[in-house]
């Protein structure tokens, strides 16, 4: 090859191109974004509206249908599904994969407008979002103090405008605190005395409140805008609004009600390792690095730190970048301990110092060089990446040691340095190229591959196929050049005989008896195969399947739900007996992050109801505990079980890949009541299956109502209407904003409400007075039916069909065998008629996954048995090779096995990438056997000659390989648990593999050369 010539020939341009690369890629590496996991492309939209006051049962039937039936029909959407509860609607939307999200959100857009109008006047404008997992916090800081008041104000104030100023940083949320509001508490007897209403309050301030431009005049050469102010500057102007009364009297606000600065009522209540605190989740911008961007925020409190008041103090809870960068560094070591393991096996075999270096450049220049790809086709550093760069470690040599073994032949044979180099590089490059391509090619089918599978696959197969590529390309220029400079003195060194040597000749000894036999009795041999290869089949069920092996990240969330309507002050009561029970564990928690009353950080810090408590907790990092975060869930679990009066889940948090929960029952039907008796059913029911851990219906106990139902004709008969009479009944008990308030950039409502001891019991209800617009007043009884009931806290749907959901964790078992189960439970269930069920959550994942990466492995296969026919130019010999394949699978079997790891998607990927592996040392036996018969030398004298002297290329390649990827293997450090089935698979499955290569393949070749002599001496006789 020309190429191999002018590298050998021109060594500067070679170094100084190298130089160059490795500069460029020193660059890219610092530009290149870091996370823990590949950005996930979800195709999937939310449609959010709210409907202030309303029961789930009218968001469901106003909000969340027509929607649901608007969007619909826009092209590309797969499934549609809602969820109703109290005060607001989400309409969740899942596109089918491929589709132009873009494009579809417009279209939702257009179809959402068109109901707009359908939908409630008091209801927001519906919110179109798409859902973006990048868009989660990086980090969450509390502000923590004795008086909360003012840590909301410094929140506001001082700390959001802060750290929303730095680098990277998008939006800065707040959870907790109190939300400042100036309260208009009506007195009831002034407002008959006066004979005014609360409706004429609030008309006075909004229309009062309001400051706009109206046109312009002129005034000389000048044109004057002429402005309208009449804003709220002060209190005092509230207070002295002007309020028109039926008989034409004027009178001040302040004359009918008590005008106060204060807080709006607590929804709940967020602490901080057990103090009052203002929580603010952080998120940065899409392409921004997550670790430089929490090292900003953790820099930038330092100084913000001097400027807070003394009794306020403001701390990391929860800093995303920490596991992120303790994994980043854990892959990293085992790159540079799997790499000094490949540079010792080579050290070990070439008993050269220099033809070590000549190869052992090949690691380095090809990781460095890899990401300059990376950079320019958009991918991140994270744990798959580099998982990808370790796993390709010892392949990245492989190349080089065949290319320089021959450079070493042709030395033996008394040829010049540089003729070496040349001669022996240009004579192997075809067969190096095509057996790099061989594993090049079992990547290619990742394009039918969707979902997760497709995202775990792609940059991983990106990074092995970057790194082989710029490997080969060393292969063939950079070590016949140094080749050709360095290798005169190894050659000197290369007569002395040491122990290893001595070794190899033993296993050469060894290794030629043992080919003799096996080409002696084929059928045993072929017979013992077929054996292992169904023994090995026979382990599958020991070994079970999952998703994706989750990481330790010690994570953990504790939910507590007290009885549907319970205070705030009960939930509290709980949380205290929770912090009792939590007192054993302090040792291993970092972080204690609890919202009462508060959708926790799970859900963003959205709002929830007073019965609820969500705990957030950090553990201190797994090399420094005795246990596992699942561990330590459960014995919490157990501990928290003694509460009465609550119901309490607790389970781990997993930020990584594992989208939903590993076990998610969609239970499907026209009524929510037959529903909730079902899912209540199948709980009950799946509870006695082994592994099944904390299982849960999404139907909640009903909440205690008061229905009031207004009777229209005798509201008519006193001029009222439906909405006129909800209105007043909204302003006693809730209270209504009448305007807005600005003081110093700070923005609050104006909310008028009546005193507290006329809107808390039952019988101030009973008492109402309703106004007439003729002027007096009636009881709401007049009008009005009272009904107490039960009624829902949400309402799902899914496909314009109610639905609803039963969840579970699991333990002890694996996420398969367990499926299995539940669904064997299901089928014995008799459902109703019109009621049906499927498994959805990471059960669904797995298996669409698992099938995906089948069609996947079939398509490798059959590409890499294309590549070989080229090489070999014959279809025969091909065949011959892949009979490497089905070894795998004891290896496979056997290592899985012998680890206890479930087959998973990783592990998936590592079958895959065998498939393109093991043929290696294959094409290399066959080849030889092939170039001994074609020098005249009789079949199976050039087996045993081929055999033996290609068992040290291929000790050496599968050595480097395999020893490579052990420290993946053993899953050191943290997050190392994503990428040890695909080490494990990958070791196993090679080293079984070349010991049957060696065998095997010999046995095989004999077979179908007398099939391939008697079908010609059949021909011959024809």
């Amino acid at each position: 090859m020309k190429l191999i010539k002018t590298s050998v020939k021109r060594p500067v341009g070679v170094i100084m191109i190298v130089v160059a690369l490795l500069a460029l890629g020193a660059v890219s590496l610092r530009s290149l974004t870091v996370d823990l996991f590949p950005k996930i492309d979800l195709p999937v939209a939310v449609v959010a509206t709210s409907y202030q006051d309303a029961a789930p049962q009218e968001v469901e039937n106003l909000i969340s249908r027509p929607i649901e039936s608007a969007v619909s029909t826009v092209e590309g959407i797969e499934t549609v599904q809602s969820q109703s509860q109290a005060g607001s609607s989400l309409v969740l939307l899942m596109f089918k994969n491929g589709t132009d999200l873009d494009q579809a959100l417009l279209d939702v857009r257009e179809s959402v407008d068109q109901v707009k109008g359908v939908l409630p006047s008091q209801a927001g404008d519906p919110n179109i979002m798409r859902f973006n997992p990048d868009q989660l916090p990086v980090m969450w800081v509390g502000l923590t103090g004795e008086n909360v008041a003012s840590l909301t104000e410094t929140a506001d104030e001082q700390v959001v405008p802060f750290l929303e100023r730095q680098g990277g940083v998008g939006s800065v949320n707040v959870e907790g605190g109190k939300e400042r509001e100036i309260q208009l508490i009506l007195d009831e007897a002034k407002l008959q005395q006066y004979g005014t209403t609360s409706q004429a309050i609030m008309q006075a301030l909004s229309s009062t409140n309001q400051s706009a431009s109206v046109g312009t005049v002129e005034k000389g050469d000048k044109d004057l805008q002429i402005r309208v102010t009449g804003q709220f500057e002060s209190l005092e102007d509230i207070k002295q609004t002007i309020v028109q009364t039926e008989s034409g009297a004027t009178v001040h606000v302040n004359d009918l009600a008590e005008v106060k600065d204060d807080f709006k009522t607590d929804a709940g209540l967020t602490l901080v390792n057990g103090k009052p605190s203002v929580v603010l989740s952080i998120l940065k911008k899409t392409d921004s690095n997550t670790v430089e961007v929490a090292t900003n925020i953790e820099d930038s409190l330092k100084e913000i730190k001097q400027d807070l008041p003394s009794d306020a103090n403001l701390d990391v809870i929860i800093d995303t970048s920490d596991f992120i960068q303790m994994s980043i560094d854990s892959v990293v070591q085992n790159i540079l301990i799997g790499g000094v393991i490949s540079i010792f096996i080579l050290l070990l075999f070439l008993k050269s110092v220099r033809a070590t270096i000549v190869i052992g450049l090949s690691i380095p220049i090809a990781i460095i060089t890899t990401f300059i790809l990376m950079y320019f086709t958009g991918e991140t550093l994270n744990i798959l990446t580099l998982g990808g760069l370790a796993l390709g470690l010892g392949m990245m040599v492989d190349s080089s040691i065949v290319i320089l073994e021959h450079i070493y032949s042709y030395r033996q044979r008394g040829y010049s340095l540089k003729d070496a180099a040349i001669q022996g590089a240009t004579e192997l490059a075809p067969a190096v190229i095509a057996s790099t391509t061989t594993t090049l090619v079992v990547f290619l089918p990742i394009i039918y591959v969707e979902g997760i599978a497709s995202d775990m696959f792609t940059p991983l197969a990106l990074a092995v196929s970057f790194s082989l590529i710029t490997s080969l390309v060393v292969a063939i220029t950079l070590v016949p050049m140094l080749s050709s400079k360095l290798l005169q003195k190894a050659l000197q060194d290369s007569g002395k005989r040491y122990w290893f040597d001595r070794f190899l000749g033993w296993i050469n000894a060894k290794y030629k008896k043992v080919l003799k036999w096996v080409l002696g009795h084929r059928k045993t041999t072929v017979f013992v195969t077929i054996l292992a290869i169904v023994g090995s089949l026979a382990l599958t069920p020991f070994i079970g399947a999952e998703f994706i092996p989750s990481a330790d990240q010690g994570q953990l969330e504790i939910r507590v739900e007290t009885t549907p309507g319970s205070s705030l002050e009960h939930t509290e009561d709980i949380v205290d007996q929770v912090n009792k029970e939590l007192t054993p564990f302090e040792s291993v928690i970092e972080t204690n992050y609890v919202s009462v009353g508060g959708g926790g950080m799970a859900a963003g810090g959205g709002s929830s109801s007073g019965n609820q408590a969500v705990y957030t907790m950090q553990l201190i990092p797994s090399g420094e505990r005795e246990k596992t975060t699942v561990q330590i869930v459960q014995e919490i679990d157990d501990k928290l079980q003694e509460i009465a009066g609550a119901e309490i889940t607790v389970h781990s948090m997993d930020s990584g890949m594992n989208m939903g929960d590993p076990i998610q029952i969609q239970l499907n039907g026209p009524e929510h009541d037959m529903l909730r008796d079902i899912s209540e059913q199948v709980v009950q029911e799946i509870e006695q299956v082994e592994g099944i851990y904390n299982p849960e219906s999404s139907a909640s106990e009903g909440v205690p109502q008061m229905n009031i139902e207004v009777d229209q004709e005798k509201a008519a008969l006193y001029g009222l209407n439906q909405e006129q009479v909800l209105g007043q009944i909204q302003m006693q008990f809730t209270g209504q904003v009448a305007t807005k308030y600005r003081e110093e950039g700070q923005e609050m409502d104006v909310t008028l409400m009546y005193p507290e001891e006329k809107r808390s019991k039952i019988e101030d209800l009973h008492d109402m007075k309703i106004q007439t617009p003729q002027g007096p007043t009636i009881s709401l009884d007049e009008v009005a039916t009272f009904k107490q009931m039960s009624g829902p806290v949400s309402l799902q749907r899914e496909n314009q069909q109610p639905q609803m959901n039963v969840t579970s964790q699991i333990v002890d078992r694996d996420l398969g065998s367990i499926t299995q189960d539940v669904e064997q439970t299901l089928n014995n269930m008799d459902l109703p008629e019109g009621y049906n069920y499927e498994i959805g959550g990471q059960s669904q994942d797995m298996t669409e996954s698992f099938t995906d990466l089948a069609i996947a492995l079939v398509f490798s296969i059959f590409l890499v048995y294309a590549v070989m026919a080229v090489q070999f130019e014959n279809f025969l010999f091909p065949l011959i090779i892949m009979f490497a394949m089905p070894t795998t699978v004891i290896g496979v079997m056997l290592g899985l096995f012998i680890a206890g790891i479930p087959l998973s998607i990783p592990a998936f990927i590592g079958i895959i990438m065998l498939a393109g592996i093991v043929v290696n040392n294959s094409i290399v036996l066959v080849d030889y056997i092939n170039l001994l018969r074609r020098k005249g030398m009789e079949r199976y004298a050039a087996i045993l000659e081929a055999g033996p002297s290609r068992l040290r290329p291929i000790l050496m390649t599968t050595l480097t390989t395999i020893l490579a990827m052990v420290p993946l293997a053993m899953a050191l450090g943290e997050g190392a648990e994503t990428q040890q089935p695909l080490a494990v698979t990958i070791i196993f499955g090679l080293g079984i593999s070349s010991i049957f290569t060696l065998l095997l393949i010999p046995v095989i070749y004999t077979l179908f050369d007398d099939l391939t002599a008697k079908i010609t001496k059949r021909h011959k006789k024809k």
